[in-house]
């Protein structure tokens, strides 16, 4: 279905050709402005000190804190200290029993939440069976589904299943959000298809199960886990059967499905689902904007873009800047350097801040319409502004002089990664590996795997694939209009010892 025929209820978004970005006049003047304007990035100079006086000059009063707010933060706290604890290579249990006075359930939810980002999956296990030993702990579903989304995200499927009979052991009787969570495990297995299988026959007994009937977060889980699978018949299906059902869908269940046929390129299938969002009356939000806007970016479909871009302006809704980035980025990707300067110079105009994102996007177009001295002053600019660089951003510079043909440029970079408090990541060496082999520069290979050695790293299989593939790595955060991130990849350099 083209998208000619679809139009937003109240954003009267239509298909004709605008001039909202591609204007040459507009375009050519504000690349002028852009050029004669020193520094070329003024805001970045005055971030740091801007965000001091506005906090310091502030005369708003201070909102009133809720108990309720209070006792949030003061439980948020107490984690933070068991955490600096944890750290300080003490026994965890050792500091839970000195805390064993006030530690309950709601720390432990927020300890789980911390352990599974850091890692360390077996110590949830610990406080778990810490927890049960203690007088005031209830047997109670929601730890059981907190435990088993923490499994998931770890990739620890066995695990997840264990805690499930647990559960079930101990005089639990699973409700829909345990499901939820054990569907959303599964899911994160490495075997989609098994995965998939395994997801659709927990959905059936929950059909069946007084107790378990789906909700709107099962099918949403399921919707758009099928539509990253590329299977569309099995995506309408579920779209039946919950037309079928009493469950209604909501802004998670369409941006869901549209993010990931948008990521697989699936245009057609996306602005299918965009007409039966329209259908049920379902209003876009900025989530809905940016994934049309990266979606069309990314194919190069820029009329498209521009046109749903124009109706976000038109709208109540107002861009943000993952919309900014995404199409920053991917004019950069088609050369268009003109347009991504335009969209830059018009996110500051509205009084977006740019974040490292954006800079990051900035100096990767640069570098792909061969302005290496623009995406170097750039970088250059951020150091002295004293933000603290991150790796992506260091990445992305890397990466502009590799893919330039400058591999001594990228080795002095990386030299000088010490003195900015970088430390480099699986990428960083994976493109200097790839940028030199290909320019078949020994003596900076060798250079490279001592670095590599120094810091007790072995490459394994998956680098060498990763490092010599066909197709090289894109800047951090590219994909900038994502609702989550995976976050939970395992490493690619196990440490040596």
């Amino acid at each position: 279905m083209s998208l000619n025929s679809l139009q937003f209820h109240s954003l009267q978004l239509s298909l004709i050709p605008t001039s909202a970005l591609s204007s040459s006049s507009s375009s050519s003047s504000s690349s002028g402005n852009y050029r004669n304007n020193q520094p070329r990035f003024p805001q970045l100079a005055a971030q740091n000190t801007t965000m001091t006086q506005t906090s310091r000059n502030s005369t708003r009063p201070r909102k009133k804190s809720s108990p309720t707010n209070d006792k949030s933060e003061e439980a948020q706290e107490l984690v933070r200290l068991l955490m600096r604890k944890f750290s300080d290579k003490e026994p965890f249990l050792k500091t839970l029993n000195k805390y064993v006075k006030v530690v309950r359930t709601e720390h432990c939810f927020l300890l789980f939440e911390e352990l599974g980002k850091n890692d360390k999956w077996l110590l949830c296990l610990e406080v778990f069976r810490w927890m049960q030993k203690q007088r005031w702990y209830v047997a109670d579903n929601g730890v059981y589904s907190k435990l088993i989304s923490v499994m998931g995200k770890k990739g620890q499927t066995r695990m997840a299943m264990w805690l499930f009979t647990e559960m079930r052991n101990s005089g639990c009787r699973p409700d829909t959000s345990v499901y939820n969570a054990l569907i959303t495990a599964h899911l994160h297995s490495r075997d989609k298809t098994k995965a998939l299988a395994k997801a659709l026959g927990y959905f059936e007994k929950m059909k069946g199960t007084e107790r378990c009937k789906p909700n709107i977060v099962t099918y949403n889980i399921l919707l758009r886990a099928f539509a990253q699978a590329r299977n569309v018949d099995q995506v309408n299906s579920l779209f039946e059967d919950l037309d079928e059902s009493i469950v209604s869908p909501d802004i998670y269940t369409f941006n869901g499905v549209m993010d990931a046929y948008g990521k697989n390129g699936m245009i057609q299938e996306m602005e299918s689902v965009l007409s039966r969002m329209k259908s049920n009356q379902c209003k876009p939000d900025i989530i809905t904007f940016n994934s049309l806007i990266d979606s069309y970016g990314k194919k190069q479909e820029f009329d498209k873009m521009e046109q749903v871009y124009k109706s976000l302006l038109h709208s109540k809704v107002k861009p943000a800047l993952p919309t900014f980035n995404s199409m920053i980025l991917n004019y950069g990707k088609a050369r268009l350097r003109e347009k991504a300067e335009h969209v830059y110079k018009k996110m500051i105009d509205m009084g977006n801040k740019p974040s490292y994102i954006t800079y990051e996007s900035l100096i990767y177009m640069y570098g792909l319409c061969d302005c290496v001295s623009r995406a170097k002053e750039l970088f250059d600019e951020l150091v002295e502004s004293k933000v603290q660089i991150k790796v992506s951003t260091l990445n992305a510079m890397l990466e502009v002089y590799c893919m330039n043909g400058l591999p001594m440029e990228a080795d002095l970079l990386f030299e000088r990664a010490i003195s900015l408090q970088v430390v480099p990541g699986s990428t960083t060496y994976k493109l200097l590996y790839k940028a030199y082999t290909k320019a078949n520069l020994k003596e900076l290979l060798d250079k490279l795997l001592k670095h590599m050695d120094i810091d007790g790293i072995v490459p394994n299989k998956r680098f060498f694939l990763d490092a010599l593939g066909a197709i090289g790595p894109l800047p951090a955060n590219s994909d900038s209009t994502s609702a989550s991130t995976d976050s939970s990849r395992s490493q690619d350099f196990p440490k040596s010892g």
